[in-house]
Parts: structure tokens; sequence; C-alpha cells
């Protein structure tokens, strides 16, 4: 114990929110963009066009279709995946698996010709949905790593509150013009009280989501190991058959695929086939879950061969439905137009919150004159740098990418993905080389000019389809300028504290005003 309890919950608040700081950014600032992630992928193919919801018969055509492809160009796959085509997305989406564990295959394809789409390879909005949660890095580990995040968040939170006795007051109160570090640490306050409630439902929630991942041993324990049939029994799944061994050609899935669709009232997702070409291949129906907070999708399991129903998602079980509404809540995939809106702001609000912690510890700490120990502080402000403004910076580069390379690149979506990288290191590379005074009007202003360049390039690019086109590429438009624009405030405001006076280092950071 550090003193009192409220010494001791400030000393874990500070350094807790500290270690984890840069990933927690990067966390939160991929999952807000994330519940965009529809209309960031459609911005990102603009060859397709929005269309009106499938019928049956478009559905089983497009059923028809890509166990076509698959047959010519997989078949010896032991599982085939085809997704249904949609109004944001309307093509036929194809993967195909030969071995445990990511898919070994992908394509698109035009849903009236069963030819591969023309439309350019891009990972879209999925690409920052799932750095939300795994960083790039091998799923295990970087959801691990994310985790270990998130409950050092959780009690960053917890500590948060013990410490700020007057919670409520220091809420009103924003004292900018007091001192450098009052004004980061009433704007951290007003962050982090603002969307409290949200900070605290999506970081427990985000545990929830991947608790059997981190807490693994009562179901290993319970199952002996067998954890499909801990899902199949919670009723997440249905159990997959296991191969006759005996080849046979597989049957139409069109009359399947309108059977199905006939009785069940939620729109069909996607279709899997495993063992497509044994006796006893198996067709999954998988339908997009209910409108509600709760996250689990009905599907139905029948036998290719017969064409008889082999199983049905039964309702959930109270601990699973509890399990799918702590991730509905978090993905929330049940809000309308407004409340998607809040949840962003919510989420624009933890990343300030992440942001203003981070710019207070360096403040708070900076000494008036140089000394040995100001060195490892001006490294913790580059880093801040190249974190708070580098990976805003890698996203827009992201986006240019899609715009400025070629179409047909072989390898296109993973040379998008590079450029994002190559913008957030070369930020933070700028950051840890410039001098101290200029890193964050320098990041800041480049930051401005790469956002301000999306909707130029996508004008360029596009030509008229892009005064004319729909709410989701002017909304889009219209948002890259809105964030160029408060970069652009960000970087004016910098410089003028920095030409109006020269202050030691302890004020060296930007203004809050």
């Amino acid at each position: 114990m550090r003193g009192s309890v409220r010494q001791s919950m400030a000393w874990l608040h500070t350094w807790s929110g500290l270690v984890v700081g840069w990933l927690l950014f990067a966390v939160f600032v991929t999952g807000t963009a994330s519940y965009y992630r529809t209309d960031i992928s459609r911005w990102m193919r603009p060859e397709l066009a929005a269309t009106s919801e499938p019928g049956p018969d478009a559905l089983a055509r497009a059923a028809e279709l890509g166990a076509r492809y698959l047959a010519e160009h997989a078949g010896d796959a032991t599982g085939w995946s085809i997704g249904m085509p949609r109004p944001e997305f309307p093509v036929i989406e194809l993967y195909w698996r030969s071995r445990p564990g990511p898919p070994t295959g992908h394509a698109l394809l035009d849903p009236e010709t069963g030819e591969p789409a023309a439309v350019r390879d891009t990972r879209g909005g999925d690409f920052l949905y799932r750095f939300h949660f795994e960083l790039s890095l091998p799923p295990l580990w970087g959801r691990w790593l994310v985790g270990a995040c998130a409950m050092t968040m959780l009690v960053a939170l917890i500590s948060g509150i013990v410490t700020h006795r007057r919670i409520v007051k220091d809420f009103f109160t924003f004292r900018r013009d007091r001192s450098a570090q009052r004004g980061w640490l009433d704007a951290h306050n007003v962050a982090g009280v603002l969307a409290l409630p949200f900070h605290l439902m999506i970081t427990y929630s985000g545990l929830v989501t991947l608790a059997l991942l981190y807490m693994p041993w009562g179901v290993t324990t319970a199952y002996r190991g067998d954890s499909q049939r801990y899902f199949a029994e919670s009723g997440q799944i249905l159990p997959p058959q296991d191969a006759a061994g005996r080849p046979a050609s597989l049957p139409p899935l069109g009359p399947i695929v309108l059977r199905v669709v006939a009785e069940t009232p939620q729109p069909l997702d996607r279709v899997t086939i495993t063992h497509p070409r044994d006796a006893n291949a198996t067709v999954l129906a998988i339908f997009e879950e209910p409108h509600g907070l709760a996250h689990v999708h009905p599907q139905i399991s029948i036998a290719a061969a017969t064409g008889t129903v082999r199983a049905r998602t039964l309702p959930a079980r109270p601990a699973t439905q509890i399990h799918a509404v702590m991730v509905g809540l978090h993905e929330a995939h049940f809000a309308d137009a407004a409340l998607r809106v809040l949840f962003f702001l919510s989420g624009l609000l933890g990343c300030a919150t992440v942001a203003t912690g981070l710019i207070l510890w360096t403040v708070a700490r900076a000494p008036t004159v140089f000394d040995a120990r100001s060195q490892g502080l001006r490294s913790v402000e580059a880093l801040n740098v190249g974190t708070i403004v580098g990976l805003p910076a890698a996203i827009a580069c992201y986006f240019l990418a899609n715009r400025l390379l070629p179409t047909d690149l072989v390898g296109r979506s993973g040379w998008e993905v590079r450029f994002f990288f190559a913008g957030w290191i070369m930020i933070a590379l700028t950051a840890l080389l410039r001098p101290q005074a200029r890193r964050w009007y320098e990041a800041l202003t480049c930051t401005t000019a790469l956002y301000l360049a999306v909707p130029t390039v996508d004008i360029l690019s596009r030509g008229r389809a892009t005064i004319t086109g729909d709410a989701v590429f002017l909304g889009f438009d219209a948002t890259m300028l809105g964030t160029a624009a408060i970069f652009a405030i960000a970087a004016y405001r910098t410089a003028g504290h920095l030409i109006h006076s020269r202050p030691p280092i302890a004020q060296r950071a930007p203004s809050t005003s």
C-alpha cells in the first residue's frame, strides 16, 4: 500500500494506464471504426452498387452458382462456405478449407453470371475489425494480448473511480488556462466520466466474449477436451457429421435453400457444406441473428444425399443467452442508425480518455530543466505522438491505398495493409527523430493532409459518381473532411502554443485549448 487507499489506487491507475495505454488506444480506435465496418467495406469496393434484398429464387441460384464454382476450383476441399448476396454486399462470397484453421481459399462471384466479380481485392472494414481484437498477430497471441489490455483497462477504470472522490464535481470543471497539467487532467476527467457506463460495459463485455479462451479449464474438464460438444449442447452450433468414406456427388443446393428459407423468418446468411464429395455430406444453413441484444445465429443441418433435416439449433441455455447478450452489446448489431451514432461517439470518448491520460502522464512528470531522466520522458512523448497521431494517419494511408493501388495488382489487399503499417511507422519514426518542440505540430499537420487527400483522391478516381453516389460514399467523404478539420485545429493550436511562448520542457505538450 502506498499511503491511503486513494493514494494506492491513484498509483495503480497511473501506471496501469501507461503500461498498456498505447495498445488500448489502438484497440479503441479500430474498435470504434468497426461500428461502421459495413459502410467502410462498401466505400472500399466502389464497383459494387447497392441492391434490394434478394428473394428466395436469387438465394437458391447463388447457392447453385457457388457450389458449381467450388466443385471446379476446390473439389478436394473438406469444407465449403457460400455467403449469400446482401443489399450492401451484392456478390457471392466463397471460402474453402482443406485443413483445420483459417480458410485456404477465397473468391467473389457475380450473382447473375457466376463468374469472378469485377471488384478490387480488399479486406475493407474487416481489417480494422479484426485488428481491434487480434492486432494483426496470430489469432491466439493477439487475443491474449488484447485480453490482458482489457483486464488492465478494467483495473484502471475501477481504480480511477476510487481515486476521483469528487468525480461529479470534476466532470463540470475544465480549467484549461490554469496550467497544461491541470487542463489535461480536466480533459481526461470529462472524457472519462461522460462515457463511463459505456467504458465499463465495453471493457467487461469484451472480456466476456473471449472468456472461454482465457479460462478454458471448466469446459476442458467437464467435456474432456471436446469443446465442439460443449458448443453443440449450449445451442451455439450444430454437431458436425463425420465422413462416411464413400465418394458421392453433391446434389443441387437450390431446392434445399428454397425450403429452409421458406420456413425461417430470418434472412439466410450463408450455406456451408462439410465433406462435399462424401456420401455423408452435410449442408448447414446459417441465418442472421434475430433482432435483439442476443447474438445467436439460428442454424439448420441437412443431409445432402436425402434432403432430410438432421438437426436444428435449440433455444439457447441461460448461460449461453447471457454470453450472447454480452456479444451483442459489445458489437452493437442490434443498434439502429441513431443508437449506432451514440456508440460511435462513446467510442471516440474512450479514445480521448486514453489519449489524454497518456499525455497527462508526460506533462505531470516533465522536468523544468534538462536532466538524464528527461530522456526517458522524451521517448514516452515520442511514443505518444506515434500512437495518438500515428494510428489515425495509418488508417488514412489504408484508405488512400484502396484508391491509389492498381485494381488488378496481385495480392492487393495485402499491400493495403502494408500501407497501413508503413504510414504508422513513418509517423512514429519521425516523432522519434524530430526536435521535441515540433513533434506534435508536424505529425498533426501530416495527418491533416492525409485525411484531406482521402476524399480528394476518391473524387478524382470516381469522378461524377462521387457527387451522385449513394449516402455511404457522401457520408464517408464528409467524415474524412471532418476528421481532417479536427486534426487541422489541433495542429493550429499546437503551432500557436509554440510560437507565442518557448516554455520549459514541462509545458511543451500540446495545449488543450
